[in-house]
């Protein structure tokens, strides 16, 4: 099925458009309030709705949850020869919040997206009102076997289905249909090429190309909430130990019993942690 066949269907993937600087950028707008913009990871075949489709719901009835498919991924165009950096992500992802005419929000962002989410805090820190990094990447840390299947993916099913037992601690949610699901979401037209693009091996380097030196971190001003899942292994958790001892206006939650898919996994002790922690006065902390 072509891209423009599905974005006429009934696709829950597919929300809203609106142009970033001639990239039509797909995302999902929940609720109302004070907004809080939610990054997805970099999984193969992830879009804002697989990431965030449980979340959304429940957290837009305290906020204005707003989770767009990055450039690269999902239903977000991808222009030909479109440099997938740091600096690119970051630019679209400003230009997405100066499109809807949003000068500050919070942001909520699961492993890759939490290191964008920490590069715009320390880049714009005056457009962040709060954080919350899930999962992060954003300090340089070993490459685990976890993110290098992640990255490395090459499309079929039995990979997909492996990595979905690496995402979750409670594999039973790690099922052939949902594997199914991510394998045909991956080999969507342009989906492989972009994604092979951008985390090249050495993936080492990716790691590092996405860390902040740790001064930056120290100077992030933002209050921070961390949230890391104890048996994840795709982003190791002494990565959110070492983020909370940074940023001196933060506090750390660690899940038992969870993989990388915090959101999916303890979706409501999710929420109700972050609401409680994006709603909570200022005079209060």
């Amino acid at each position: 099925m072509s891209a423009e066949a599905e974005t006429t269907t009934a696709n829950p993937e597919v929300g809203d458009t609106v142009d970033v600087a001639g990239i039509a950028t797909n995302y999902h707008d929940y609720g109302t309030g004070t907004p809080v913009l939610l990054i997805h990871g970099s999984g193969p075949g992830v879009t804002a709705w697989a990431n965030w489709r449980l979340v959304l719901p429940e957290l837009s009835t305290s906020v204005r949850a707003i989770a767009p498919d990055i450039v690269g991924f999902g239903y977000t165009e991808a222009p030909d020869g479109f440099d997938y950096s740091l600096d690119a992500w970051l630019n679209h992802l400003i230009g997405f919040l100066d499109a809807l005419g949003l000068d500050r929000v919070s942001i909520v962002g699961n492993s890759f997206g939490g290191g964008l989410a920490m590069h715009l805090a320390a880049r714009a820190p005056e457009r962040v009102d709060r954080l919350v990094l899930m999962g992060s990447v954003g300090v340089d840390f070993p490459l685990t076997a976890g993110l290098d299947a992640v990255w490395g993916y090459e499309p079929s099913v039995p990979a997909m289905r492996r990595l979905l037992d690496i995402f979750a601690y409670d594999k039973s949610i790690a099922t052939d249909e949902l594997a199914q699901l991510r394998y045909r979401a991956s080999v969507r037209p342009g989906a492989q090429e972009s994604f092979s693009a951008m985390f090249p091996a050495p993936r080492q380097e990716g790691i590092g190309r996405l860390a902040l030196p740790e001064e930056q971190i120290r100077a992030i001003g933002t209050p921070t909430l961390v949230v890391h899942g104890r048996d994840d292994e795709v982003i190791p958790v002494t990565n959110s130990i070492r983020i909370n001892e940074l940023i001196d206006d933060s506090q750390l939650h660690v899940f038992g019993r969870c993989g990388h898919w915090v959101q999916i996994e303890q979706t409501a002790r999710f929420v109700r942690l972050v609401e409680d922690f994006l709603t909570e006065p200022r005079d209060a902390r």
